[in-house]
């Protein structure tokens, strides 16, 4: 623990604006590294190649107020972010999907459901192992859950999104503590933790909460004596507290990292310089220029958007009139088609009744034929019958001359034959004329009226802020039914317990005003 403090660079807590104006210090191993001379002159191994990483040494309270420089907050967040990932600080699940999808805001902008499609966050570490493996959830189910939250952070920038992250983060119980092992007069083991509000002992078992700590206002001596480091409080009457370090060099770390803990302290709590002033001012007025260029860049994005839409729009209904005057256009065709059609249809109609009536009129010269022809048959059946009744007459007088000459002798003529019956006329057929009716039905075709008016809509916008408990239980409520009970760290049971009992590291000693 103490070699990997000692491997982090230190930044003033004021974190001065300028990258000339850094106050630095590097360590690797666990010797410093001074600017003044090389890297290879100090004392480190120069078999292999050195890492340095580029590391905060004193956390800041109040992040949002403390770090002036978006450099500087931009290279903290990106710190914080990998110690909350290592697990080298306690993150309860609920607050590690929030926090993740504040990292996801910060690196990708905002969210595009046509852009940001599912498994764009594959290849992304965001979430402790830890956590991972405390659930029956899959990455998809992480995934959505971290889009969820991704969603509603719509319109914040790369530098509001890390101040959020860093806001919650300077809220877990292991933020900004170093911590060391040391051992008290009866040799019991114990961890010593130093942050920017104090000094704090722990159970090596429960980094969480403290079993004292030490405000830095109620601190009036630190010192050590080779191994032996002494504690003594502003209140006489309190006991001094003396414990015992591994080396000699860790309480070495130790003293600095409370000195510069304790300076920064006090300086918080003390108006602020005039170089810091100005800094902070060029740092707002540099806010509220981005802020009103943003604003600018949004209303701007927003008419062009707006333009777009309305060039759409208008594209759109350009091509449903150019539809609907292609459609009247086949229609007026098929239109003048159907007359044409109709006008061929009509002359063939009227020829067909020129032909009709021809017809009638050669039916109705036949049927004059007909009725003559049959008055010429009643004549001669007249005839036919008188001559038959003549014929008759002249037989029964033929037939009673033969009576009275019954006495004629034989060879007399024979007896006179019955003249034939006359034959019954032939029937005059009747002739008849059948005629044909032709109709057509014609259909009126209605134009449809071709609509020229625009409408313009208007896009409502409206941004859904939470509070961020009511996130953070939201969330927890959501994959608590999930949770792997038997998987559980001991970390993981005692801030269960700590949030329980309403217990948090600013409970743990008296707030300083």
């Amino acid at each position: 623990m103490a070699s990997a403090l000692a491997s982090r660079m230190g930044l003033n807590a004021l974190w001065k604006k300028t990258p000339k104006t850094f106050n630095v210090t590097i360590a690797t191993m666990d010797a410093d590294l001074k600017f003044s001379c090389e890297v290879l002159d100090h004392d480190i191994p120069k078999e292999e190649g050195v890492t340095l990483n580029f590391l905060a040494k004193f956390f800041p309270e109040n992040a949002e107020e403390e770090l002036v420089q978006d450099i500087t907050q931009h290279l903290f967040f990106l710190q914080v972010m990998k110690m909350i990932l290592d697990e080298d600080i306690y993150c309860p699940p609920e607050a590690s999907v929030l926090l993740a999808s504040y990292a996801v805001q910060a690196k990708y902008g905002d969210y595009d459901p046509g852009l940001h499609k599912p498994g764009f966050l594959a290849q992304e570490q965001l979430l402790p192992n830890r956590v991972l493996n405390l659930y029956q959830m899959t990455p998809e189910m992480w995934e959505e859950r971290i889009t969820a939250c991704y969603a509603e952070h719509r319109g914040k920038t790369r530098d509001e999104a890390e101040v959020e992250y860093l806001k919650i983060a300077q809220d877990l119980d292991m933020y900004g503590i170093s911590y060391f092992f040391i051992k008290n007069k009866k040799g019991t083991n114990l961890l010593l933790g130093v942050d920017a509000l104090g000094l704090h002992i722990f159970d090596p078992e429960n980094k969480l909460t403290p079993k004292i700590s030490f405000p830095w206002n109620e601190i009036r001596n630190i010192s050590y004596c080779d191994k032996e480091f002494t504690i003594k409080p502003l209140d006489k009457k309190t006991d001094v507290f003396k414990f015992n370090s591994s080396k000699l060099r860790v309480n070495k770390l130790i003293l600095q990292l409370c000195i510069g803990n304790h300076d920064l302290f006090m300086r918080r709590r003390r108006v602020d310089s005039l170089e810091v002033q100005q800094m902070k001012t060029q740092a707002r007025e540099e806010k509220a220029r981005k802020r009103m260029d943003r604003q600018r860049l949004v209303r701007e994005k927003h008419l062009r958007e707006e333009a777009e839409r309305e060039r759409d729009e208008l594209e759109r209904k350009l091509l449903q009139m150019q539809s609907e005057a292609q459609m009247a256009n086949e229609a007026l065709l098929r239109s003048e088609e159907t007359a044409d059609l109709l006008a061929e249809k009509a002359q063939i109609a009227e020829e067909e009744a020129k032909l009709l009536a021809q017809k009638a009129a050669e039916a109705e010269q036949e049927m004059q034929r007909i009725k003559v022809t049959a008055i010429r048959s009643e004549e001669e059946k007249r005839l036919l019958e008188q001559k038959m009744l003549e014929a008759e007459i002249l037989a029964l007088k033929m037939a009673e001359e033969s009576e009275r000459s019954s006495t004629v002798p034989p060879g007399s003529p024979g007896h006179p034959a019955h003249p034939p019956s006359g034959a019954l006329p032939p029937d005059i057929p009747g002739g008849g004329v059948s005629s044909e009716n032709l109709s057509f039905d014609f259909k009126d075709t209605d134009m449809k009226r071709l609509s020229m008016e625009i409408e313009k809509e208007k896009v409502e916008y409206m941004e859904k802020s939470r509070h961020l408990q009511e996130q953070l239980n939201e969330l927890k409520t959501e994959i608590e039914s999930l949770k792997l009970k038997e998987r559980e760290t001991p970390l993981d049971i005692l801030h269960n317990e700590n949030t329980e009992r309403g217990n948090s590291k600013q409970s743990s000693f008296k707030k300083v005003p």
